[in-house]
């Protein structure tokens, strides 16, 4: 089985996905990450020299690949990798997926402390972060919200976020 995170920058995917894959005993990939490996380059890197549009292409490729010949993974998603292509329809059609839901507050909290990490918000002022989350979340939740799971992710311990998900996959 594979199961596919889903859900915007800072919603808990990446330490999410850790502690399932730990509690699970799966092997954990983050589409990131993989892409970045392959590449040799960062996200930043190849977004600042080969553009978004290169950089889509390859997400959807290490995707499709990745959901073709593994088995028993949690693959931790890209916050925009649902929104390309028709990559909902085929992260649905090939693995278990689960939405990680947080509110426009929850998501500002988290990410004004992880900015410089983050170069799609690192030069937005922090006063102007939650608008810019909320237009983002508008355009994004359409897709996100093709998963097959929701758990919310609101002032919640990560360790009774995963024991939800797991309930929701095997119940």
């Amino acid at each position: 089985m594979i199961i596919s995170l889903v859900g915007y920058m800072g919603s808990g995917k990446s330490h999410i996905s850790k502690i399932l894959s730990e509690k699970l005993n799966f092997k954990l990939i983050d589409l990131d990450k993989e892409i970045s490996k392959r590449n040799k380059l960062s996200i930043s890197e190849i977004f600042a020299k080969k553009g978004e549009i290169s950089f889509r292409k390859l997400e959807r490729e290490a995707l499709e690949e990745i959901l073709a010949t593994e088995e028993n993974v949690i693959l931790s998603l890209g916050g925009g990798t649902p929104a390309y292509y028709n990559n909902m329809e085929i992260i649905n059609a090939n693995s278990k997926s689960v939405f990680l839901r947080a509110s426009i507050a929850t998501l500002s909290e988290r990410l004004v402390k992880q900015k410089e990490k983050r170069p799609l918000i690192a030069n937005i002022p922090d006063e102007d972060l939650p608008e810019f989350i909320a237009k983002h979340l508008f355009e994004r939740n359409i897709f996100y919200s093709k998963a097959q799971f929701t758990v919310n992710t609101d002032n919640r311990e990560p360790d009774a976020i995963v024991v939800e998900i797991i309930e929701k996959l095997y119940l």
